[in-house]
């Protein structure tokens, strides 16, 4: 029962760690997500994972997320961090959880975009000398998917602990 709490901790630490980085920067370290996909799968090893996943399993949702996601960054639409975040995602939560995890996310991702759309039309009107830059960050825009990614992951491990689901 320690490792489950534990490797939840972990998983936990990991995912405030990349939303934060997102969201500041837009950007989330390769360590860090290498980190994460090595924590995954050492969890995964010792069947005491958040979503209790043998390596098998942990890998091939990690296969699947990186292969939903990858034709959006193709067609540049994503960063590649978003791509091998939702993998690591996979290795840690399964494949049943992938897709709900990316359409909260994308439903999330939806909301911010449309929030700085309006927020931008607004500044424009108010200070048309000014231009807004609410949604750059340095050179880069939009919206920080591997957070909206990574908040619904929370709430989904936060249920399992609430609901006392540790075997």
């Amino acid at each position: 029962m320690i490792p489950f709490y534990l490797s939840s901790l972990v998983f936990g630490v990991w995912a405030v760690a990349v939303a934060v980085c997102d969201c500041r920067s837009r950007r989330v370290p390769n360590p860090l997500v290498g980190a994460g996909l090595v924590a995954a799968l050492v969890a995964a090893l010792l069947h005491s994972g958040p979503a209790h996943l043998g390596i098998g399993q942990a890998l091939a949702a990690a296969a699947v997320g990186l292969a939903a996601l990858m034709p959006f960054f193709v067609l540049g639409m994503m960063g590649a961090a978003d791509v091998k975040v939702f993998a690591v995602l996979g290795a840690w939560c399964g494949m049943h959880a992938l897709v709900g995890l990316w359409v909260v996310a994308s439903l999330a991702a939806f909301v911010h975009a449309l929030a700085m759309l309006i927020t931008l039309r607004t500044r424009a009107h108010m200070s048309a000398a000014r231009p807004a830059r609410l949604v750059t960050v340095g050179a880069r825009r939009g919206t920080p998917y591997a957070a909206c990614l990574s908040v619904p992951a929370l709430v989904w491990l936060a249920l399992k602990l609430a609901s006392g689901w540790s075997r």
